[in-house]
């Protein structure tokens, strides 16, 4: 077992406030127009701060678990490469600026993205008194739901776009086979996900968009 980061960590309560602030702050920032160019600079710096809070209070890694969720990380990126150039998994889109520094189309952060959500959505479910299929399916329809709100703000922020402005349902159900596979990965190979900051970081991404999509 490895420990990789600091043995010294803030008072949970201190560290989820400050999330708190954080996305209210980010939504703020969003919604006035002459502080937009400023925060979508700064979108890739937030999802990598949120990736650096899971992985802190995550505690000991193990070699396989490290493998497993680079994999995850690898997968979610080199769909997501293969969707935008071929158009053949989600349907026909392309990125824009604010995720960052691209290869073959796509911004490396993408796949943060994927392994930010398996991680913090397999934490929440990892608590359900249920069968691992049922935890699987639990867990990628919550992906679906992420996703449908996900969409509907991405193209205003600059993050993708879709051909003619139209999602195709093909993306929610690439979105579910993917998560599906993903998901199971975990259980497959026994990795253990439980974070006391999971949850409050999901839920404000996922406020985040939701404000978004009502107010700009």
């Amino acid at each position: 077992m490895m420990n990789l980061y600091p043995a010294n960590k803030l008072e949970i309560k201190e560290v989820r406030k400050f999330i708190v602030i954080f996305y209210v702050v980010g939504i703020a920032g969003f919604t006035i127009p002459f502080l937009q160019p400023v925060f979508k600079v700064i979108t890739p710096l937030a999802l990598l701060l949120g990736v650096y809070l899971l992985a802190i209070y995550h505690g000991k890694f193990s070699a396989k678990s490290l493998i497993i969720f680079f994999t995850v990380f690898l997968t979610g990126l080199l769909v997501e490469m293969i969707g935008v150039n071929t158009g053949k998994i989600f349907g026909a889109y392309t990125y824009g600026k604010t995720l960052g520094p691209m290869v073959w189309n796509t911004p490396l952060m993408i796949g943060v993205n994927w392994l930010f959500l398996v991680y913090a959505i397999a934490s929440i479910t990892e608590k359900l008194k249920a069968p691992a299929i049922v935890q699987i399916l639990v867990s990628s329809l919550m992906m679906i739901v992420y996703d449908l709100v996900m969409e509907q703000v991405a193209p205003r922020m600059d993050m993708w776009s879709w051909e003619n402005g139209n999602i195709p349902l093909r993306n929610y159900f690439a979105w579910f086979v993917i998560s599906f596979f993903l998901f199971s990965l975990l259980k497959i190979f026994r990795i253990k996900v439980e974070n006391p900051l999971a949850r409050v970081l999901l839920l404000c991404q996922f406020f985040f968009f939701l404000f978004l999509l009502i107010l700009l």
